[in-house]
């Protein structure tokens, strides 16, 4: 099951709309065939380890990182092919999050006559597939708050500390790497005008990772005053999109040209779901700001499984305030930044937040806390 999830992992990044998903079929102690999913390529895990080990899968054992689907989408039910194949075991590390297959894929093998067992490596199976799992029950993206953190909860140093678009890096080289892991996992990294404004970004992948699709570069812009000459812009091509709350105007028309997608997205219809996004805007103003709600429920539409929220502190509150956080990575460095430094949230949280018993890494330096807010499968 290991490699299994090794071939899985490799997947990431090429599979989206779909599960990553790896395979591994062995008899008499050899593995005779593997494979993993690829979304360009259609045929799941399943499907390429039987072809890799052909007529040898015959009363073989295999180990798949997720239940064999059961139903016909763009290919037909691995399960059919499974019992085609005369497998005599299959060892499943998680059911399908898909109410269309949950548990049925293994019920269908196992009236087939074939061993079947779940939960091997379940934890490490289902952290590849957050996204999809929230997706597919949801039609929402599985959405992280991802910040690198002071000593004294600041992202970075105070405004005009630093000319606009210089590098200011809390944390140290490796967990920068991770970073850049987690934008090559994901189909999107958002952001606010604010952010844009003052650090001039690229929000891009840098890991260096094949990936099927380009990640989508989001920004919160309700005002659409993001700079024609900046890093975002200047290196669009149809990768970044813009939500905002005004008419079509000629700067829209201008940006479209630019290879930037520009869409209009509602004012939120109450305080908790909003980012207002212009400057100076007070609690009272603020119900004109743009709907978080309407945000995710696009994303979702256009098969965003995954994002990165990278942002300032004003729309990680309103991002946690409004529910639309599923889980937290923090990097904390072992620097201070002091009162004037911007704060990771630019209001508290209006309601306690319980998350899941977090799991904390050193890297080098720094020290990384990941925290889900809720179960992305649905389970309590």
């Amino acid at each position: 099951m290991q490699r299994a999830l090794e071939l899985a992992q490799h997947s990431v990044g090429l599979a989206s709309p779909n599960p990553a998903v790896g395979c591994v079929l062995v008899k008499d102690g050899v593995v005779i065939g593997a494979g993993r999913h690829e979304y360009d390529k259609k045929d799941h895990a399943e499907i390429v380890a039987l072809k890799n080990a052909g007529g040898a899968a015959r009363g073989a054992t295999v180990y798949v990182t997720l239940e064999p689907c059961c139903h016909t989408g763009r290919t037909g039910p691995c399960t059919n092919a499974l019992i085609s194949a005369g497998v005599a075991r299959v060892v499943a590390a998680t059911t399908d999050p898909n109410p269309a297959v949950s548990g049925k894929g293994l019920e269908q093998l196992q009236a087939a006559g074939i061993e079947v067992r779940a939960g091997v490596l379940q934890c490490q199976a289902r952290k590849l597939n957050d996204g999809f799992a929230k997706h597919i029950r949801t039609g929402l993206p599985f959405v992280t708050l991802k910040a690198g953190v002071s000593l004294d909860g600041r992202i970075a140093p105070a405004p005009g500390s630093a000319p606009r678009g210089a590098p200011v890096f809390l944390t140290g080289e490796k967990a920068r790497e991770q970073v850049q892991a987690m934008r090559h996992a994901a189909d999107a990294v958002i952001t606010g005008i604010n952010t844009v404004l003052q650090d001039d970004p690229h929000l891009t992948d840098r890991s260096g990772k094949p990936r099927r699709r380009p990640l989508l570069r989001v920004v919160l812009d309700s005002g659409l005053r993001i700079p024609l000459d900046s890093k975002l812009v200047r290196t669009a091509q149809k990768d970044l999109l813009i939500f905002c709350g005004v008419a079509t105007t000629q700067r829209q028309q201008t940006l479209e040209a630019l290879g930037v997608l520009v869409e209009r997205i509602p004012a939120a219809e109450a305080s908790a779901d909003q980012f207002a996004t212009e400057a100076g805007r007070n609690r009272a103003d603020r119900r004109k700001g743009l709907s978080l709600k309407a945000v995710m429920k696009r994303l979702g539409e256009m098969g965003i499984l995954s994002a990165v929220l990278e942002a300032g502190g004003q729309l990680n509150a309103s991002a946690l305030n409004g529910g639309h956080v599923d889980k937290i990575t923090l990097f904390y460095a072992p620097v201070f930044l002091g009162p004037n430094g911007v704060p990771l949230l630019q209001e508290g949280v209006m309601k306690p937040l319980l998350p899941i018993p977090p799991t904390i890494e050193c890297i080098d330096q720094d020290v990384r806390i990941d925290a889900y807010l809720r179960n992305p499968w649905g389970e309590s």
